[in-house]
């Protein structure tokens, strides 16, 4: 959700990648509560964290603890951000109930990528790897 945030209010400002500590499939529900909003991830999907390893970012966002944690070191100048997140896969409850968690933590990703555009991070690169 974060790159299609990302990519959304940035448009060209950012190149965004994403990628996973464990990468996994796109979940339904992240799709759904971001399509309600008109932001399309449908076509986004995790690629393996060591794809990017040796790669330049100016900017590296962890979005879990468990991400920043494994998070390797990049080269070059990179600003390493951490924005925790709780990971919206392990909620139990209905499908009504589940979605509920993924539009909340739409909203929390939401609002903290505009408080990182109004910051005024605006660069080639950024790279966010984690998993929700």
């Amino acid at each position: 959700m974060a790159e299609g945030f990302l990519r959304h209010e940035a448009g060209d400002q950012f190149e965004v990648f994403s990628a996973g500590t464990e990468p996994g499939t796109l979940r339904p529900e992240a799709v759904q509560v971001m399509r309600e909003i008109a932001v399309d991830i449908s076509s986004q999907w995790s690629k393996p964290l060591d794809r990017f390893l040796g790669q330049r970012f100016d900017y590296v966002i962890t979005v879990c603890d468990k991400a920043r944690e494994q998070c390797p070191a990049f080269p070059g100048e990179t600003l390493h951000l951490h924005w925790p997140f709780n990971d919206p896969a392990s909620a139990d409850g209905s499908s009504d109930q589940r979605l509920a968690v993924f539009r909340k933590l739409r909203d929390k990703i939401h609002s903290r990528v505009m408080v990182f555009l109004g910051e005024g991070h605006y660069a080639p690169g950024a790279f966010c790897p984690g998993n929700p």
